[in-house]
């Protein structure tokens, strides 16, 4: 179901995780802090392209730098667009157009939204909920976001695959 999108978000240390996307023609990859609650931003930014909003913005601090992720819901594709800025505690409101354009792809919706979900659910599934928070201290596992994810994925998506419970 995945075509050419991989995705994956690691647990990398105390407090950082590794997150990587690629389609065939290119990869980003970055360390993520834990000064924010990323994952469950990233979740709750991909359930968002289930609603009305037709675009999502998700920031993650890689300290001081800011990654700044632009979804945009194309009919039932996704423009995925990843800005980088120098600085979070000046770019934190400024327009996209001001980063530097460092990775983008189109994906079908149901694509994004499966590797979103399997992602978080290894992660959940590796670590456990205690394991998550020993390791990224601040936040608590995102298990209501990657329930809604998961919910809105299988009934808008028509996706089988995602049919196992998210704390399993």
């Amino acid at each position: 179901m995945t075509g050419d999108l991989q995705f994956s978000w690691e647990l990398s240390g105390s407090g950082w995780a590794t997150c990587r996307i690629a389609d065939t023609a290119a990869e980003q990859k970055d360390f993520i802090s834990y000064c924010t609650d990323a994952l469950a931003d990233l979740l709750f930014g991909v359930t968002g392209l289930y609603g009305t909003s037709t675009v999502q913005r998700v920031s993650f601090d890689l300290e001081p730098a800011e990654l700044r992720w632009r979804l945009q819901r194309r009919g039932a594709d996704v423009y995925i667009a990843v800005y980088s800025f120098p600085d979070m505690s000046t770019s934190w409101d400024a327009p996209d157009r001001e980063g530097a354009l460092s990775w983008s792809s189109t994906q079908p919706r149901r694509v994004f939204g499966h590797v979103v979900v399997e992602a978080a659910q290894a992660v959940l599934s590796l670590h456990g909920e205690a394991g998550y928070r020993d390791k990224w201290h601040r936040y608590p596992f995102p298990i209501a976001a990657l329930q809604d994810l998961r919910r809105l994925h299988q009934r808008d998506d028509e996706c089988e695959q995602c049919q196992g419970s998210p704390d399993s």
